[in-house]
């Protein structure tokens, strides 16, 4: 049986997709989200094996999404939408699956079918750049009890910990569920050190220290490692000598 996540704004959209899945008889459903940050959290928390995506969705729509993830480990997607010509031509253009809503249970399962074929077949995960955009203008993250869009302009380094991937800006250290790669990828960071991505219009100083180390000091006096690794790299594009 695969495991399904659904994401969608609407409650009663929601909970309707939810029980047409479970009546399939060969979806489980794990989990679901009413937002798309809160949706990427599940996803990396859950890993389900296919993700049923509502579109337009506020703040950040499930294309928005889908620019947020690692396509390496992006899970099976299946488009959920309201009738949209524009959108559903770009999906059949590309072979992407999609369902209108409200959802008609025939249409379901056969989408179901094709899921199930796909899985065993342990294809590739579809390629959804055609879709997407290759930079994100805001980066989700996580507070004390509330979520923030931070501009990626904003954002003087990133690192992870133990504890997870973190932005950091003038103001404020957040929790993101963006890796590294993908901040790596999709923003303006570039990498310095295996554990730190800096934004270089924010650096002030680079202090070279012994054994091929060095030391950023960011406008707001944010200290970021460089490794021996990345020193040269950011010494050329900075154009140091």
């Amino acid at each position: 049986m695969l495991t399904a996540l659904v994401i969608d704004d609407e409650l009663l959209a929601r909970e309707e997709l939810i029980e047409l899945l479970h009546e399939t008889g060969s979806i489980q459903v794990v989990g679901e989200a009413g937002n798309a940050i809160e949706g990427l959290k599940k996803i990396n928390a859950i890993k389900p094996d296919v993700v049923f995506l509502d579109i337009q969705m506020p703040q950040l729509s499930g294309i928005d999404l889908l620019t947020m993830m690692d396509p390496d480990t992006m899970p099976m997607v299946v488009f959920v939408t309201a009738f949209d010509q524009y959108a559903i031509q770009a999906f059949e253009d590309n072979a992407f699956d999609y369902l209108l809503k409200p959802v008609e249970p025939e249409r379901l399962n056969k989408t179901v079918c094709r899921l199930i074929k796909q899985h065993k077949k342990e294809l590739q995960p579809q390629d959804m750049s055609a879709l997407t955009t290759n930079q994100l203008e805001q980066i989700p993250c996580s507070g004390h009890n509330r979520i923030m869009l931070v501009p990626a302009e904003e954002v003087e380094c990133a690192f992870s910990d133990i504890s997870g991937v973190h932005i950091r800006t003038g103001e404020q250290t957040a929790t993101t569920q963006l890796t590294l790669k993908t901040l790596e990828e999709k923003t303006a960071l570039l990498r310095c050190h295996r554990q730190y991505l800096v934004n270089l219009k924010t650096i002030k100083e680079i202090k070279l220290l012994e054994n091929g180390l060095a030391e950023i000091i960011s406008l707001n006096h944010h200290i970021i490692p460089v490794s021996r690794r990345h020193l040269k790299e950011l010494k050329e594009t900075l154009g140091i000598g």
